[in-house]
């Protein structure tokens, strides 16, 4: 098991580096000069050469890149022209935000999609199952972005019932800083009215994340426990006298995860990718929201930074789903 790790750990360099140099090409190939976002709007021509000629914007590409992979190394994400202040601190700031809508939304679509997709096998061409089959379909067809306005018309301008945007109300403090997740920290804290608050700021932009993967995850299961249930041990276990219920839940459920559990896992990424629009519509202070300003103020560094850490979760968690299958299924256990 170490040793699968560690060859996945290792693994990453490679498609991290990938992931960089890629993004670093495309933003090089993008009109916009860096020096003059630095400079900033009342910059005289001979500034802009003076940063140009200072940050090496005029150097080739490859010294570029390799002078960034140097900073990069050390730990140094360089300054922000959009916030003028390191990345790296932008980044821990604003990280907690983006995995607490992250990890929440992800719950949403884990527990919802695996019990619907259960029942729905359960009932296989019932009432139920051809409305979750209709659903999920269309779960996966609808725009984010629509989504989310529509929940905002209804929810929050005509019903009332829950907040526009935001994390916490204006005028409201933020629990003392432990996780960086206002729902962990308040508990912490034993602020519960302002754990109240966090949850009710989060119930909407969660769901319209989720939403996409509650749908992938449900249709998963659905097909993968009918599946299931038409193996030999399913007939036999039938036909002594096991109850339904007592054999999906510890025998079918269990031969039937890993497909969900390999979607859950790419679907992390896909929710972190997703958050940069979600967190724009509802004005969250995350890294999405973060990246949308540092693409419409061409800060290259910010860019490149948060592609980074993206990658670096995407990856982690990629290596933690492999785990978790082999918790699940002692054949993916022995080949690691």
């Amino acid at each position: 098991m170490f040793r699968f790790v560690l060859r996945r750990i290792l693994l990453m360099v490679p498609v991290l580096f990938g992931l960089l140099l890629l993004t670093f090409v495309m933003l090089q190939m993008v009109p916009g000069d860096p020096a003059a976002t630095l400079a900033g709007e009342n910059a005289t021509p001979e500034q802009i050469a003076e940063i140009r000629q200072k940050f090496g914007f005029d150097d080739p590409i490859v010294v570029q890149f390799g002078r960034y992979l140097g900073q990069i190394a050390q730990g140094d994400f360089g300054v922000s022209a959009y916030s003028r202040r390191p990345v790296g601190d932008d980044i821990v700031l604003r990280l907690p935000a983006t995995l607490e809508l992250t990890l929440v939304a992800l719950g949403i679509a884990a527990v919802g999609g695996i019990l619907v997709g259960t029942l729905a096998a359960v009932w296989h061409n019932s009432p139920f199952d051809h409305g979750v089959r209709i659903l999920s379909v269309a779960g996966l067809a609808v725009a984010s972005f629509w989504f989310a306005i529509m929940l905002q018309m209804l929810f929050a301008m005509e019903l009332d019932w829950l907040p526009l945007r935001g994390r916490l109300p204006t005028g409201l403090a933020a629990p003392p800083d432990v996780t960086g997740l206002y729902l962990v920290d308040s508990l912490v804290a034993g602020q519960f009215g302002t754990f109240w608050q966090a949850l009710q700021h989060l119930i909407l932009p969660a769901f319209t994340l989720s939403l996409g993967g509650l749908a992938t995850i449900a249709r998963f299961t659905r097909s993968s426990i009918i599946e299931t249930m038409q193996r030999d041990f399913v007939t036999y276990e039938e036909a002594v006298g096991y109850p339904k219920r007592r054999i999906i839940l510890p025998y079918v459920l269990r031969n039937s995860l890993v497909s969900p559990v390999t979607q859950i896992g790419l679907l992390f990424g896909q929710l972190i990718a997703g958050a940069v629009v979600v967190e724009s519509i509802f004005d969250w202070p995350g890294l999405g929201s973060y990246l949308v300003e540092a693409i419409f103020t061409s800060d290259y560094k910010a860019i490149l930074a948060v592609t980074l850490v993206v990658g670096v979760i995407y990856a982690a968690v990629n290596i933690v789903v492999d785990l978790i299958h082999g918790i699940i299924d002692p054949r993916v256990a022995d080949q690691m």
